[in-house]
């Protein structure tokens, strides 16, 4: 899939960063331009979100403004209360921002009801947990299932089973998840993360829990999703390794992006977050 890199920086008076897809490999190998994604699968237009009053006041985002294209994996990284919980939540509906708009496939879903917005997330949004966040009394296939069962859908088995061999659990559908590894585990996330189709899947800390080398197999299912599937990844991450997985970095700093990185490697995406520790940007939550 031939892809490419927009690289912008943010700044005043300037366009939202675009990340558009490109075809990329892990530690920096070059892509193959090409024509860049039409609509972006996420936006976010000023967003701005503020804990607590007076003395106590928090300002955990500044006004992002971002735009993520179709197709792309994003790494999101910064210092320890930089704001990239914040950020997560706020982009994954999961908190509404004190100003600005989130646009989830060209819909803002800043302006929707409580009702309207759980079911968006059910089935437009796909997330996977550090802590895997399966439940242990159903199968692995059920697991893999329950977006669209919460959302009231058909529940494609088919599909189901085909996500389940790519990321290598064919043979285990019928297995719980106290049967399988952390690992396993994680690739059921996977799965049932992508069994919607949905417009942006969130990765938190996704290779929290794991070891290096089933930390690497896990990152390359999500690069794999994005170039095979044509999956968005957003992934949250305090490792410049996992980072390198993704097309691009975004660090940020206060509360507001202080710098990105296209074709990362561990050891660009590590001097760029001693570099940002060193001279820290404000706090964030």
């Amino acid at each position: 899939m031939a892809r490419h890199r927009d690289h912008r920086t943010d700044g005043p008076g300037t366009a939202p960063y675009t990340a558009a897809p490109f075809t990329a490999h892990p530690y920096g190998s070059a892509p193959h331009l090409g024509a860049p994604s039409a609509e972006p699968a996420i936006e976010l237009r000023g967003v701005r979100r503020i804990y607590g009053s007076g003395a106590a006041t928090v300002h955990a985002l500044r006004g992002i403004d971002l735009a993520l294209a179709r197709g792309s994996f994003t790494a999101v990284m910064g210092p320890s209360g930089s704001g990239k919980s914040t950020f997560l939540q706020c982009a994954a509906g999961l908190d509404r921002p004190d100003e600005g708009q989130v646009r989830l496939g060209g819909e803002d879903i800043t302006t929707l009801s409580e009702d309207r917005l759980t079911k968006l997330r059910r089935s437009r949004i796909g997330f996977v947990f550090q802590s895997f966040n399966l439940l242990p009394s159903l199968s692995v296939e059920q697991n893999v299932l329950l977006p669209q069962r919460l959302a009231g859908k058909r529940q494609d088995r088919a599909r189901a089973r085909e996500l389940l061999t790519r990321v290598g659990l064919g043979e285990h559908a019928s297995r719980r998840p106290g049967q399988l590894s952390g690992g396993q585990q994680q690739r059921v996330a996977i799965a049932r993360a992508l069994i919607t189709h949905p417009d942006v899947v969130f990765a938190d800390e996704p290779t929290g829990a794991l070891d290096t080398t089933t930390a690497h197999e896990v990152l390359g299912l999500l690069r794999q999703a994005v170039d095979s599937l044509g999956a968005t990844v957003v992934m949250v991450t305090h490792d410049p390794v996992a980072a390198s997985f993704a097309d691009r970095v975004l660090f940020l700093a206060g509360g507001a992006i202080a710098d990105d990185l296209p074709y990362p490697t561990p050891q660009t995406v590590a001097d760029r977050m001693i570099a940002l520790t060193a001279h820290p940007v404000g706090a964030a939550a």
